[in-house]
This record gives structure tokens, sequence and C-alpha cells, in this order.
């Protein structure tokens, strides 16, 4: 797919809570085709101590609206400053970047999407391409406790919800792969984004389900283009590739886990 190097304007900023931000971004022109489980690079602006740009999953594309929605997780200086942006502010957008997940290829299959933490973000926009296909998407997200739990409105809004926290204070208690649905219901395809041993498990539930699986990596990713080598992972098929590339999104077959 053709990138671009876009000035976004900022739309609107919603701190969901202390560690998260919503930021809801609009252009002058249509928007680019963009795909669920894709990724964006932001520069960040008015930040010394931020060279390079950081990698955002795309968390969801009104295209009625014109908008870009990041779900960004507040960690360290550039998020820091991204979470501070206002209304009107400009944003220097480089996407859409990467490969994104595969999608049913009918109504009929049943597609799973599991998501912990800010990985939760690509899911949503995926789950919204499902729905508009004539299919519902099942979601299946995890957190410590219920007030990490993120935008579970928005879930809802797309398909069935089921939830699981650490310490049982909403849903089921445990993690993601501990939770009744998994062995209640029969699923086609499973997407998965989120701690790395949280989509490990996922990856070996799947194996033993004989269910296909793809997990969206979460690399550090410097430039988005393959450039600088530092998203580098190993794969039983073609080696070292670098996940901006060839990924985010990669069928969990061909990694070592």
């Amino acid at each position: 797919m053709k990138k671009y190097c876009l000035d976004l304007t900022v739309k609107s900023v919603e701190h969901i809570n202390e560690k998260y931000v919503l930021l809801k971004l609009t252009h002058s022109e249509p928007l680019p085709e963009m795909l669920p489980g894709q990724f964006v690079e932001v520069q960040v602006a008015d930040s010394p101590q931020t060279f390079l740009r950081r990698p955002i999953s795309i968390n969801n594309v009104d295209y009625a609206l014109n908008e870009l929605h990041l779900l960004v997780a507040v960690v360290g200086e550039g998020t820091r400053h991204m979470s501070m942006l206002r209304e009107g502010d400009a944003l220097n957008v480089m996407l859409p970047l990467g490969n994104g997940f595969t999608m049913p290829q009918d109504a009929t299959k049943k597609h799973l999407l599991v998501g912990g933490g800010v990985g939760v973000a690509p899911l949503l926009y995926l789950g919204k391409k499902i729905k508009e296909m004539g299919a519902e998407p099942t979601f299946l997200l995890g957190a410590r406790s219920a007030k990490d739990l993120l935008m579970i409105d928005a879930f809802k809004a797309v398909g069935r919800v089921f939830i699981t926290t650490e310490d049982a204070s909403e849903g089921e208690k445990g993690f993601v792969t501990n939770h009744s649905i998994l062995q209640q219901e029969k699923f086609d395809l499973i997407s998965t984004c989120g701690p790395k041993p949280m989509m490990v498990a996922v990856a070996k539930f799947a194996e033993q389900s004989q269910t296909e699986c793809e997990v969206s990596l979460e690399n550090k990713m410097a430039c988005g283009l393959g450039a600088c080598l530092c998203c580098v992972e190993k794969t039983n098929d073609k080696g070292n590739i670098c996940i901006c590339t060839e990924g985010p999104v990669i069928n969990a077959k061909r990694l070592n886990w």
C-alpha cells in the first residue's frame, strides 16, 4: 500500500485514565485507506529527548468523519508529550505501515479477538471491519483489574465481549486463556495483541485446539520502514525479519514460541 506523511490536526483528546489517552485526528483531505492491524509512526515535536518517531497502532478509522483514532499508552517522554496535545494542534504522521490482520473468508467464520492492556487498541478496528462484512466478532479482553479495562463500551457496540481480570473485579478471574468461553465454543481464527506472555499463551492454546492464530507483535520500531533493524524477530521460515515491514501481524506458527 502507498505510504503517506501527513500533517494531521488534533480534533479531540480524551484522557481515558491517568495512563491512556485517545487522540482523534483529522485531515483537510480524505484519509487514505488503512487496514486493521497496521500502525503509524508519529513525530513528536517540542520534545528534545524524543529523536525518533513513535509507533502507534491504528485504533479506528472513521471515514464518515474523516478521523483517525490512536489509543496511546503514556509510558515515556514521547507519549507524555502526545498526551499533552490540544485541539487544533498539528501532528506529523507517517501511515499506513506494516501488514494487517487476515479477514475472515466469509461471514460464517467465527473470529475471536484477544487483547490485553493497550494491545486491545487494534482489535476495535478489526472488529468493526468484521461486523461490516456481516459477521459478529467475539472479543476476549484481559486486564489486572476493572480500572485497567479500556474502551469496553466501544467493544460492546461492535460484538460480544468477554472479560477476565486478575483480581476478579470484573468478568472471570484469571488470564484470558482461563476464560470459560474457550472451552464452550470453537473458533475458526484467533487474532491477538498485548503483552508477549499473554500472546504466547494464546498461541499455545490455538495450537492445541488446532485454530489458526495471528499475533500483532509490539517490537520496538524506530523507523517503520525496515531500515534501522531494531525490530528484528526470528522466524521458522525466513530467519530474521523486520516486524515493521513483514508484520506487525504474523501467523503464530512462524514464531519460535
